[in-house]
C-alpha cells in the first residue's frame, strides 16, 4: 500500500501547554482511518500542523511522500481538506464555488467543468449545480464541500468533524459517502470525529487524549487491546470519558 500521510514524533505547545505530544501515525491509501478524542485532545493542533497553518520544530508529517514543511507544495497538492467551519460562499452557485477551487489549483475550465459534473454526480447534487450555496441545506453544503476537496483528485481527504450540526439522515448520507470513496477510489481518508456511530468495524481507530496517541490499529485490535465490548467502552477505557 501507499502511505498516503506519514506522521513521526510530532509534538505542539500552545507557551508552556502542551497540544501534542510525540503523535506518530500513518495512513494508507485507501484506507479510512478515524481520529477519535474528546474536545481539547489535540485534534484541532494536529489538522492545522498537517495542513501547514502551522509549523512544528518537532517531528516530521509527510503527504504522499513529501515534507509538508520542506516540500509544502507538491505535499499541500496532494491534500483535500474539508474543514469543521464552513468555507463556501454564500452568493456563489455551486459551480462557482467549484470552479475557483478548480481554477486555484491551475486546472482548465473544461477539464474543471468535467470534474465538477463527476463529484456532483456522485453525491446526487449535479441537477442542483446552479443554486446559489445559501439556498442548500446544512447536508447539502457538506457534500458540495467534499466534492471541491476532491476536485484535485488528492491523494489524502482530511475532514475535520464534518457531520456537526447535521440531522441523522445527512450525516448517515456523509459517512456512508466518504467509506466508499476510500474502498472504491483508493483515496486515504482521516477523519477527525468524537462521535463513535461513524466509526465502521473496518475502519483504522486512532484514539487522541490530551495530545497523545493512546490507542491505534483496527477496530476489533483497539477493543481487544482494552477489553472492551464495544468502542464506547474501549473509549471510556482510554481516556477516561464518555463518549
Amino acid at each position: 500500500m501507499t502511505t498516503a500521510l506519514k506522521i513521526d514524533h510530532l509534538s505542539y505547545a500552545y507557551g508552556k501547554k502542551a497540544a501534542l505530544d510525540g503523535v506518530g501515525f500513518a495512513v494508507e491509501a485507501g484506507q479510512c482511518c478515524i481520529l477519535l478524542g474528546p474536545n481539547g485532545a489535540g485534534k484541532s493542533t494536529l489538522f492545522a500542523l498537517i495542513t501547514h497553518l502551522y509549523d512544528s520544530r518537532d517531528g516530521r508529517i509527510a503527504i504522499a511522500g513529501f515534507d509538508v514543511k520542506s516540500q509544502s507544495r507538491p505535499a499541500l497538492a496532494r491534500l483535500g481538506v474539508v474543514f469543521q467551519q464552513p468555507t463556501l460562499d454564500m452568493d456563489l452557485s455551486v459551480t462557482q464555488n467549484l470552479r475557483y477551487h478548480a481554477a486555484l489549483h491551475g486546472i482548465g475550465r473544461k477539464e474543471a467543468d468535467a470534474r465538477i459534473q463527476e463529484e456532483l454526480e456522485r453525491q446526487g447534487m449535479y441537477e442542483r449545480r446552479f443554486e446559489k450555496v445559501r439556498q442548500l441545506n446544512g447536508g447539502h453544503r457538506r457534500r458540495v464541500e467534499i466534492a471541491r476537496a476532491l476536485l484535485h483528485k488528492p491523494s489524502l481527504l482530511l475532514l475535520d468533524e464534518p457531520t456537526v450540526g447535521l440531522d441523522v439522515p445527512s450525516r448517515k448520507a456523509i459517512v456512508d459517502y466518504v467509506h466508499h470513496l476510500a474502498a472504491e477510489q483508493g483515496i486515504a481518508v482521516l477523519w477527525a470525529s468524537h462521535l463513535i456511530d461513524e466509526i465502521y468495524p473496518s475502519d483504522r481507530l486512532i484514539v487522541l487524549h490530551q495530545g497523545k496517541v493512546r490507542a491505534q490499529g483496527a477496530v476489533p485490535d483497539v477493543l481487544q487491546a482494552a477489553n472492551a465490548a464495544d468502542i464506547a467502552a474501549a473509549f471510556r477505557y482510554y481516556t477516561g470519558e464518555a463518549a
